[in-house]
Formats: structure tokens, C-alpha cells, sequence
């Protein structure tokens, strides 16, 4: 990949005087009226547009260069890519699945020196050109395969990295490690030999038990989360550490670090006690749902579960500090169009399903209502049946 134009002042000054402006616009205003190739300036624009809140320190420094959208959609965001630099250190990485570099670079910042990896030529060039003026003279760029540079070299490290690609052929999406790129678990043992520790950031799509079946002596699992939505979930081995419980960590970056730690072994003993709805209704935030704490969570914070797949907790007292949506129930209501017109004649109501007989969309239809005021209304499906609640949010 011929690189030189971004070096240009004009090609530069371009990018930076339309960065608030509409790449379509641009194309055919400036159409056939610079000496630089006006497409990729273009595409560069509009990288930097998607990686504003994303990447806001590599976004704002004009000298960095962006890929296509996929290697970017796909990268790390600037916030996870920090938190899981956090804890690590040591003299040397790799990373074996390096793409458009954002974890390889704040990965490497608590190393000496790092090896980068990755198939795709230009995305690796782009890598090259951006990880040398961030980080000059500590990466080793490797253009190809990162498993078969691992297999061929007699380098040990503290920290092996990778990121497996989660679509294959057809652009379709992978759930299972073993049908993501590279294959992890068939190299398993491999990494092993080669690390410390192996840090893998795989799909949030991805089973948690499915993992744990696939990689049985990994020792933690930490579902991370932002403002409630889960990004990443990561997969940690340590050779010192063969021994430990496995522990699952649901964290959320937007609200506080730590949101609910448990061991495996607390899920599969703890037990749900039911009951149907009290004053309050407590809905777990996303990243301890997907953690998979659904006994765990009722049972050390005291809760009655509704139903069994519900995962919707009830308690007569209000507890704030749970790492939860809090929602005070005001009442039970029958799903009629003219009972809620009368409760919200404005039509605006938001309104969740859990485990309901239909999905949100189909129950405002058939309500009628739209998301809007302060208003809840919840439907799910209680040890008596399928219910809807009118409840106001508390926290």
C-alpha cells in the first residue's frame, strides 16, 4: 500500500478542514478539483467521524492513519483497550491478531517490547505507519500468520494476545471458538507453551459455557461492559495460577469497575426462591446477565425470582446499591388498548419484555403506545402466568 499521499500537506489540511462536513457531500462537490486522490481523503474523513468517540486520542491526531470501516467496526474501543492494559506488564507481548492495532498499542505500553501480527497486508502497513509514530521502536511487525509465527519461533513471552475473527465465509457470524480465526483451542496447548499468560478477547455473542467447555482451564471470564451494553468478553489464563476456581467478572467501564464477582462453583449451588411481584422489581444490568448469575444474584442479594427464565428479581425492600434497574411497581395491568389509553393518554409508555409471550415491538402495537415519559410498563412471565406491571424507575 502506497502510503505517501497521506504525507501530503494538502492531502492532510483537506482531511482536517472537513472533518464536521457530509463525506457524500464532499465527493461530489471536490470532484476532479485536487491533485490527491480525493476518495481516500474522503474515506478518511469519514473514519474519523466513526472513531471520534471511539478513538478520541487517535482520531484527533492528524497524522495517523485510518483502515476501512469493517477493521475499525471490529477494533477495540479507546476505553476497553485501556481497561485491559490495566493490570498487565512485563518485558515482552504479541499479538497474534493485531488488525488496526488500538490493542496492541495501549497493550504495549506496560511492555518492553511487543510483536505485532496480521494476515491482511495493508491493514498491517496502516499498523506499521500508525504504531511507529505512537510507540517508536517497540513493535516487531509481523505480515502474516500470528499462530504460525508463534509455532516457528523460540521466543517465550508474558503476555499472548489475540482477538479471533468472528465471521467467516459469507460474512457470517461466528459463535463458537473453534470456527473463529485463528483457532484457539486446537492451538491451545501451543499458546501454553509459549506464555505466561494468554489474554483472548472474544465475541459478546459468545456462550460463556461454551468457552469454558471449549478452554476448560481458563481461570477467569470478565464480561465488560459500557453504559450497559456489553462489548467484550475476555477469557485470562496464567501459569501460575493453574489451580484457581474460575471466577466470572461482569464490569462495567461507564458506571463503576466491579459489578458482581462470583466463582462458578456459587451458580451451581445457589438455589431460587419464587415469588410473584412486591413493591419492587429488579432488573439485572446487562453484563451481570450475561455473566450468567441468574441463581447467584437473587440468592446473595435476598431477592425472590419471578420464573425460572424470567431473570427478573421482586423484594419488598428498595436496595439501591444493586448492580441493577430498579423500578417501583405501582400495579398489575390487563394489556388492553382502552385500559392503557385511560393509564397514558398521551401514548407514551416505555415499555420492556422479559420472557413475555411477545416482544416489545409487537406489545406496543398492540397497545398502541409509544417509548416515551417516565413512565414502565414490563411484561413478563411470573410462576401465576404472563403479566404486565406499571412501574416507575427509581435508579
Amino acid at each position: 500500500m502506497d502510503l505517501s499521499q497521506f504525507h501530503r500537506p494538502d492531502f492532510q489540511q483537506f482531511v482536517q478542514d472537513h472533518l464536521s462536513e457530509d463525506p457524500a457531500l464532499l465527493l461530489f462537490k471536490y470532484q476532479g478539483k485536487t491533485d490527491f486522490d480525493l476518495k481516500t481523503a474522503v474515506q478518511q474523513i469519514s473514519a474519523r467521524q466513526k472513531a471520534k468517540k471511539k478513538l478520541p486520542s487517535w482520531a484527533s491526531n492528524p497524522q495517523l492513519v485510518f483502515p476501512a470501516s469493517i477493521s475499525l467496526e471490529q477494533s477495540s474501543s479507546e476505553e476497553t483497550a485501556i481497561f485491559k492494559a490495566k493490570y498487565l506488564q512485563g518485558k515482552t507481548m504479541i499479538d497474534l491478531t493485531g488488525g488496526f492495532g488500538v490493542d496492541s498499542y495501549f497493550l504495549n505500553r506496560a511492555f518492553e517490547k511487543a510483536i505485532y501480527c496480521e494476515q491482511q497486508a495493508e491493514l498491517a502497513e496502516i499498523a506499521e505507519h500508525n504504531l511507529d509514530l505512537l510507540a517508536p521502536k517497540k513493535f516487531e511487525i509481523i505480515k502474516g500468520d500470528g499462530i504460525a509465527f508463534l509455532e516457528q519461533t523460540s521466543k517465550r513471552f508474558e503476555l499472548i494476545y489475540a482477538d479471533p475473527a468472528r465471521r467467516g465465509k459469507g460474512n457470517q457470524k461466528l459463535y463458537q471458538l473453534e470456527d473463529c480465526e485463528p483457532d484457539v483451542v486446537s492451538s491451545w496447548e501451543m499458546l501454553k507453551s509459549k506464555a505466561n499468560s494468554i489474554l483472548l478477547k472474544v465475541s459478546p455473542m459468545l456462550d460463556i459455557s461454551q468457552a469454558i467447555s471449549a478452554l476448560p482451564d481458563i481461570q477467569k471470564v470478565q464480561v465488560v461492559s459500557v453504559k450497559n451494553e456489553v462489548k467484550e468478553l475476555l477469557l485470562h489464563w496464567q501459569k501460575q495460577a493453574s489451580e484457581v476456581p474460575l471466577r466470572i467478572e461482569a464490569i462495567d467501564l461507564g458506571v463503576k469497575e466491579t459489578l458482581f464477582s462470583f466463582e462458578l462453583g456459587e451458580e451451581e449451588s445457589s438455589q431460587s426462591v419464587y415469588g410473584e411481584i412486591r413493591e419492587y422489581l429488579f432488573e439485572p444490568l446487562s453484563g451481570v446477565l450475561k455473566a450468567g448469575a441468574f441463581k447467584a444474584f437473587g440468592s446473595r442479594f435476598g431477592l425472590e425470582k419471578l420464573e425460572p427464565n424470567s431473570h427478573l428479581y421482586t423484594s419488598s425492600e428498595l436496595k439501591p446499591e444493586l448492580p441493577a434497574r430498579v423500578f417501583k411497581v405501582i400495579r398489575e395491568v390487563q394489556p388492553k388498548k382502552a385500559e392503557i389509553k385511560k393509564l397514558f393518554p398521551s401514548g407514551k409508555v416505555n415499555v420492556i419484555t422479559r420472557n413475555y409471550a411477545s416482544g416489545s415491538e409487537i406489545l406496543k402495537k398492540k397497545l398502541g403506545v409509544k417509548d416515551g415519559g417516565e413512565d414502565f410498563l414490563i411484561g413478563t412471565k411470573t410462576q401465576s402466568g404472563f403479566k404486565v406491571f406499571w412501574c416507575k424507575l427509581v435508579k
